[in-house]
């Protein structure tokens, strides 16, 4: 807690990157990375970098397990032991098993799973490189190998963490304010009709603060969603 109060994290409007506290790191987006897979995409927010790949819809085997009327999508989120500074062990940890399902639960709602039942959606993210907001470059990246897939969605889900740092309300974490940060707020959303279908918060904000975290981060999120959009676009223009 020391290390709080000596370093100031954001200095004069500007914080440790240089960026101001409603600027997202650069976004590199592209799809199609994986060739065996039916849907695949990279993902970087600044040094963050996810890659995602969907594989079906495919019959679920074994058959008990199968839903008459719906698709089931299982989602595995995993960061590679080499994506932190202090390799970390290999195998689903606690944090892990929580981000698959939250982020699976986020991406639910964007498919039209009725329209394949007795069938599987597997989807894997691997975090090959983490500096912050894993799990909302995690969500893009899923959302991209969907629709590079051909799986047929309501809209693409946009995820952008929000939070505070010192008394300031700012968008797209990274590392060193994930650690410092009073607050931090992943979300995930369907851009069109600003459908919110990932909220969590970590630390403590007041009401206000809380609205105005999400409304800067659906905003910011419009930059997002055209990022997405291109790099589908760049894919099927080829």
């Amino acid at each position: 807690m020391g290390m709080k109060s000596k370093e100031k994290m954001i200095v004069e409007g500007k914080r440790l990157d240089g960026r101001t506290p409603d600027e997202i790191r650069e976004i590199e987006m592209k799809v199609g990375v994986i060739p065996n897979a039916n849907g695949s995409a990279r993902v970087s927010f600044g040094r963050t970098t996810a890659v995602a790949a969907v594989y079906g819809p495919r019959i679920l085997h074994p058959r008990r397990l199968q839903e008459p009327d719906t698709a089931i999508i299982r989602c595995r989120y995993n960061m590679a032991p080499f994506s932190v500074d202090e390799r970390i062990r290999p195998g689903s940890s606690r944090r892990e098993k929580e981000i698959s399902k939250v982020t699976r639960l986020a991406l639910e709602p964007a498919l039209f799973l009725e329209k394949y039942p007795e069938t599987v959606i597997d989807i894997y993210i691997e975090i090959i490189q983490a500096d912050g907001s894993t799990r909302v470059t995690g969500i893009n990246a899923a959302s991209l190998a969907l629709a590079d897939a051909g799986a047929p969605m309501r809209d693409l889900v946009v995820g952008l963490a929000g939070g505070k740092l010192d008394d300031t309300i700012i968008i797209d974490l990274c590392g060193k304010e994930d650690n410092y940060s009073v607050a931090d707020i992943p979300i995930a959303f369907l851009p069109r009709k600003n459908e919110i279908t990932l909220l969590q918060m970590d630390g403590q904000l007041n009401p206000d603060e809380v609205k105005t975290i999400v409304k800067n981060v659906l905003n910011a999120g419009k930059k997002v969603y055209e990022k997405q959009k291109e790099a589908l676009k760049k894919k099927y223009h080829k």
